[in-house]
C-alpha cells in the first residue's frame, strides 16, 4: 500500500484486491455514499399508504362492535340458511340465573350425528314471540339444525324456523281391504 500514488489515496478510500483484475492497477475505489434522489410521487405514495393504515387502525379502534344478542341472532340466521337438519329429542326447559342478574330460559335437547350423541342447550330468552313455553312438550322428537363441520353449533328454534313439533305424527289406520285379484298378472300360476 506504500507504493500507491498519493493522488489515488486522497481521492477515495481504496480496496486492495488480492488478485488484480485484468486491465486495472489492482486498486478499486469504493463508491461514496450518496442520498438517493426522491421523486414527488414516491412521497405521495408513501403518505397515501401511511394514511390508509392509519384509517384502518382508527376504524378498528372506533367501530361499533356487535352486541352478544346480535352475534347470537347472526349465528341462528347462519344455521337456518346453511344448517343440516337431523332428528333430535327435547329433554328439558329450565331457567338459569345469569351473572348479570337476568334469568335465562334454556331449551335442552339431544341428537345423534355420525354415531355420536350430542346434548346441547339453546337460550330462548330473547324469543318470546317465537317460542311458547306452554306448548313445548318434553320427550317429544324435534328437528335440530347444526353446522356440518361443527355439530356442537346447533339450534332447535330461530326467528324464521322452528324444529318443534306440535304433536306426534299420526299415521292413518287402514282397514284390511278386500284382496285384489292378481291372477291375470301371473299366467300359469292360477
Amino acid at each position: 500500500m506504500a507504493g500507491l500514488t498519493p493522488l489515488l489515496r486522497a481521492a477515495a478510500p481504496a480496496i486492495l484486491l488480492r488478485y488484480a483484475l485484468v486491465g486495472t492497477t489492482g486498486v478499486v475505489p469504493c463508491p461514496s455514499m450518496t442520498l438517493r434522489n426522491v421523486n414527488i410521487w414516491e412521497i405521495f405514495t408513501s403518505l397515501a399508504i401511511l394514511g390508509a393504515f392509519a384509517g384502518l387502525a382508527l376504524w378498528l379502534i372506533f367501530r361499533k362492535r356487535p352486541t352478544a344478542e346480535e352475534l347470537e341472532r347472526a349465528r341462528r340466521l347462519f344455521l337456518v340458511q346453511s344448517g343440516r337438519i337431523v332428528d333430535g329429542m327435547l329433554l328439558d326447559v329450565c331457567e338459569v340465573d345469569a351473572e348479570d342478574g337476568r334469568t335465562l330460559t334454556m331449551l335442552l335437547f339431544s341428537y345423534r350425528n355420525g354415531g355420536v350423541d350430542y346434548e346441547c342447550s339453546q337460550d330462548i330468552t330473547d324469543m318470546p314471540g317465537v317460542v311458547d313455553l306452554t306448548q313445548i312438550r318434553l320427550g317429544f322428537p324435534c328437528s335440530v339444525r347444526h353446522q356440518p363441520g361443527n355439530p356442537q353449533n346447533s339450534i332447535v328454534v330461530a326467528e324464521q324456523w322452528t324444529g318443534l313439533r306440535a304433536s306426534l305424527p299420526q299415521f292413518p289406520y287402514y282397514e284390511d281391504p278386500e284382496p285384489v285379484d292378481i291372477s291375470h298378472l301371473r299366467p300359469g300360476r292360477g
